[in-house]
């Protein structure tokens, strides 16, 4: 991780990389505690591994098979989406960033936010997740089962 004077912007930077298929980079961006706020499962997950596998699930059940795409997309008009995971806006102020994101997986439209807070070495401490409408969470609480089990 490079710019230490902006840990934020750096740590999402890593992130898109991620986001884009680089999953090895999970290596060197969560921090050994990093905690992890699942949209289904009440209790944290808590330490870089669980961290690392609920992440690496998400990256499974969001694919759909379609590559995301980790750019903010509020550029396009009407009918040139299609339904692959995107980022649409992103707000960040200190060490904390919310990035708002919508998909489809299975017909169904998944809308919901990533709370990402790093550190100043620009390492992920905690990563929330919070999805809309119900349909989706139901969809991505099944997708995640599947990943997870897969991931085992």
């Amino acid at each position: 991780m490079s710019d230490t004077s902006n840990p934020i912007e750096t740590c999402l930077d890593e992130w898109h990389k991620y986001v884009r298929g680089d999953h090895e980079i999970l290596d060197t961006l969560l921090h050994d505690d990093a905690v992890f706020y699942s949209p289904v499962v009440f209790r944290p997950q808590e330490g870089k591994d669980i961290t690392k596998l609920y992440l690496l699930a998400a990256a499974g059940a969001f694919s759909d098979d379609k590559p995301a795409q980790a750019t903010l997309d509020t550029d396009l008009t009407p009918g040139e989406w299609d339904g692959t995971f995107r980022y649409t806006s992103k707000i960040h102020s200190g060490n904390m960033a919310v990035l708002q994101f919508e998909s489809t997986i299975k017909g169904k439209y998944i809308n919901g936010i990533d709370m990402i807070t790093c550190d100043s070495d620009s390492k992920i401490t905690e990563f929330k997740v919070m999805i809309r409408p119900l349909q989706a969470i139901e969809v991505i609480r099944d997708q995640m089962v599947a990943m997870m089990a897969a991931l085992s």
